[in-house]
Formats: C-alpha cells, structure tokens, sequence
C-alpha cells in the first residue's frame, strides 16, 4: 500500500491505521516521491491512498492517474479537507474519497472495499481453464 500525504500527523494516524488492519505501508511525502515509489522495480502495492494537495510537483490527483498507468484497476482511495467537490471531474473511475477529518476505520472502510472489488474484476476476467483432454 502506497500511502501519499505530507502532513506528519496525518501520515502517523493513517499508516497505525493501514496496519492495524493487516496492511504493509510505504509513505511517499511528495507526489514526486510517489512517483518515484511507483517506478521502482521492486514496486508492488496493492493500493494507493492519496491526499490531493502535496505541495510542490505532482498533486494526488496526478499521482493516481500515474498509478493507474503503472496498473488499470489500481485502487485509489483520496483523502482531502478542501477538494472533495472536484472528485467527479478529477478523480480516476472506481475510486473513493474519505472527507477529512476522517475516522480511521472510514479509511479502512474504503480500501478494503476498492481491493476486494479489484480481486473480484480480476477473477471474472481471467480466461477460463482450458478441460481436460481425452488421454490427459
């Protein structure tokens, strides 16, 4: 789980969260920094949680696109104070949006949600086994 947010406290109270609930964390402070974490060659999250306003460079909104470009049904949950109202025109589709100031479980509410629909778009969408053969 790539979590992006450049408030300290913020960070402390969602990664104790994210693990509490059975997840492994990497904290990117930046939107450059997420990128970056997003393009090693050992990446392999199963989500990004983002807030939308990180200073300097990318915002979450650019950093989810940027990981929906790493993989198509990354899930991507946001968390704001202030732009929750640009979700339906910036956010990337099948996301959620957690309104600060949030209650952790809301946070694990909406990422256990968003994996478990990624895991099933993923089952149905996988070719079927081929049957077995005569003399298999």
């Amino acid at each position: 789980m790539l979590l992006v947010e450049d408030d300290a406290l913020v960070v402390m109270v969602a990664e104790d969260a994210l693990k509490r609930g059975g997840y492994a964390v990497s904290v990117a402070t930046s939107g450059v920094e997420a990128v970056s974490a997003l393009n090693a060659p050992s990446a392999n999250f199963a989500a990004v949680i983002t807030d939308i306003g990180l200073g300097v460079g990318p915002d979450g909104w650019e950093v989810a696109r940027y990981a929906r470009e790493y993989q198509a049904d990354m899930p991507i949950v946001y968390m704001t104070a202030e732009s929750a109202g640009e979700w339906p025109t910036h956010g990337v589709p099948n996301s959620l949006l957690v309104q600060k100031p949030y209650a952790p479980a809301q946070l694990l509410a909406a990422i256990a949600t968003l994996i478990m629909d990624a895991d099933a778009s993923r089952a149905t969408s996988e070719p079927p086994c081929d049957p077995p053969r005569a003399g298999d």
